[in-house]
């Protein structure tokens, strides 16, 4: 990473954001994933293996968090030997449609501190639309789920999944950044956050689940909850 972008913008805070259900209105992968069935990359059986958790979650039989775990168990299961550009090039459909589906709230947050913070994003979808998200949001940097590939295909093996250890990954950033945690910000929506938000100066739990709202309350964080229209702050 070079570290001299950050001196020539003047930012020395670090703003930490995740993406899905935080700043995008649904998971980058779920999306993704969709349209890849959609446009013939993954075959049509990948509705039916998604069908039983995807109905168990809308009829509040099951979680959100067990339908997106499935999500990406099947993706993974089914990226084996996809060609790299036919993902990218799904994923640039996929973003040219939806890249306006954020909250306003944490919209609105990334413009008033955009001068001020090295704006860090971290998601645990594939790095390809999360690249893809990232060419209209333009954050300093972003940390995304990456697979390996050998001649232009995926061999289904992962690499890296950044939100195993989001505490770790801000570390890094303020490291070799050369800043301090004074001042940093950190904005999550389920328990995968709380390392990073106990790390940083200005926690922020923007429609948590269950899970993380019940770290909040004994840690005395910020709760922000955004229905429709209306911003609640708890």
């Amino acid at each position: 990473m070079k570290t001299d972008r950050i001196k020539k913008l003047n930012k020395t805070k670090l703003a930490v954001f995740d993406i899905d259900g935080t700043i995008f209105r649904s998971s980058l992968q779920r999306e993704l994933i969709m349209a890849l069935v959609k446009y013939g990359v993954f075959p049509p059986i990948v509705l039916k293996e998604l069908e039983k958790d995807y109905f168990s979650w809308v009829d509040r039989r099951g979680s959100y968090d067990d339908y997106i775990n499935k999500v990406v168990r099947v993706y993974e299961n089914r990226i084996n030997g996809v060609s790299v550009e036919d993902v990218k090039h799904v994923a640039s459909i996929v973003i040219r449609a939806q890249k306006n589906r954020v909250y306003t709230y944490t919209r609105d947050l990334i413009k008033k501190i955009r001068t001020t913070h090295f704006l860090l994003a971290i998601s645990g979808s594939p790095i390809e639309i999360v690249h893809e998200f990232n060419r209209f949001w333009r954050f300093n940097a972003v940390e995304a789920m990456q697979f390996e590939v050998k001649k232009g295909h995926y061999t289904g093996i992962v690499k890296y999944v950044p939100i195993f250890d989001k505490r770790a990954v801000v570390v890094k950033y303020l490291y070799n950044l050369g800043i301090k945690p004074r001042g940093s910000v950190g904005v999550g929506d389920t328990e995968n956050d709380a390392s990073f938000l106990s790390f940083v100066d200005k926690p922020i739990c923007f429609n948590p689940n269950r899970n993380l709202y019940s770290v909040a309350r004994k840690q005395g964080w910020p709760v922000v909850v955004e229905r429709k229209d209306v911003i609640y702050n708890i």
